[in-house]
């Protein structure tokens, strides 16, 4: 994906229709057994030839079932089909199609356009918009991102965990930036980026030998591909509190990451920003992130003891909540 957005010195971030998360739909590190699924630029699926409901007749799959096969064939780069196109990618026959494809339609799921393509629909964004995991950690950390896109004018990311993925929440791109894939609910593998690095670095111990015991995708020559060198890189993330992806997605971007504790010290997230590989002033970028992620950090802290002490609960709260769950390595801040 490309970085470049808004004008002069105002950050820009993607659109409503950018809001669309796909939390829980699986990226590179969560490929479902299938047979010809290809990867695409942004970290999702694209270009495959097999259908969603394989080896599985029409008549044994659920109504919902069929009906969320239909949304689970929109990925980045195939974002409008044809009846006909949507019945061979998901394997539903023509006739079944049509119908759940116009239930969909009628409640706002999907939308027809001039070219008689099918779109994902403004109910999606707005139901995507209710979801607790990212929705208060972001309103709390945006104005954060927003003063270190102001010091950096570079690509700034918020990043949660979701199994072995990490799934970007939040981002601000900065027109003279590097470009970078990111998008708002993109999965990619946690030993690959800056985020991924901290979030898999204060994961629990099961999920780090679980990616340590399987192969490590290669984006570029500089991946880390070699388990005991990534167990040493989790190591020092833990030490110094910083991770440093050096061109592992792409050999001219250059990323910095840092934790985001919770009130109980746990990490929720992690913060980064992305800079060009030959950017002289790189090695400024690393403290910066960090002091913004402990600023975030103690935003976080401060909304959760306003809650305990108002007995109302916030939005701060609300997302810890839903993201403590299996975040129980305190972070080295």
């Amino acid at each position: 994906m490309n970085g470049a957005a808004g004008g002069g010195s105002a950050a820009s971030r993607d659109g409503l229709r950018g809001r669309l998360c796909r939390v829980g739909r699986r990226g590179p590190g969560r490929e479902r057994a299938r047979a010809g699924v290809g990867l695409g630029r942004g970290g999702g699926r694209a270009g495959w030839g097999g259908n969603i409901l394989p080896g599985v007749s029409g008549d044994a799959v659920s109504v919902p079932a069929k009906l969320l096969s239909l949304l689970d064939a929109y990925t980045e780069g195939y974002s409008a089909y044809s009846l006909s196109e949507l019945s061979r990618r998901t394997g539903l026959p023509l006739t079944t199609a049509h119908r759940l494809v116009g239930e969909l339609e009628r409640w706002g799921g999907l939308e027809r356009g001039e070219d008689g393509k099918y779109r994902i629909g403004l109910r999606m964004v707005e139901l995507a918009a209710l979801c607790p995991r990212g929705a208060g950690l972001r309103d709390i950390a945006l104005p954060y991102m927003q003063d270190l896109y102001e010091a950096t004018h570079q690509n700034v990311q918020l990043a949660v965990r979701e199994g072995t993925d990490g799934v970007y929440i939040e981002r601000i791109a900065g027109r003279h930036a590097v470009a970078v894939r990111t998008r708002i609910g993109a999965h990619w593998p946690l030993h690959a980026t800056g985020v991924g690095l901290v979030l898999l670095a204060f994961a629990p111990p099961a999920v780090q030998e679980a990616v340590l015991a399987a192969p490590l995708r290669r984006f570029t020559p500089y991946t880390i591909t070699d388990s005991p060198v990534l167990r040493r890189v989790l190591a020092e993330v833990r030490k110094t509190g910083i991770a440093i992806s050096d061109r592992q997605i792409d050999d001219d971007a250059y990323s910095f990451g840092a934790p985001v504790t919770g009130p109980d010290g746990s990490c929720v997230a992690a913060l980064s920003i992305v800079v060009g590989y030959d950017d002289p002033g790189r090695a400024s970028w690393g403290p910066a992130v960090r002091a913004a992620a402990i600023g975030i950090s103690r935003r976080l802290q401060d909304a959760w003891a306003a809650d305990v002490g108002s007995g109302v609960p916030t939005s701060a709260a609300a997302t810890q909540r839903s993201v403590q769950a299996g975040k129980v390595l305190h972070a080295s801040l």
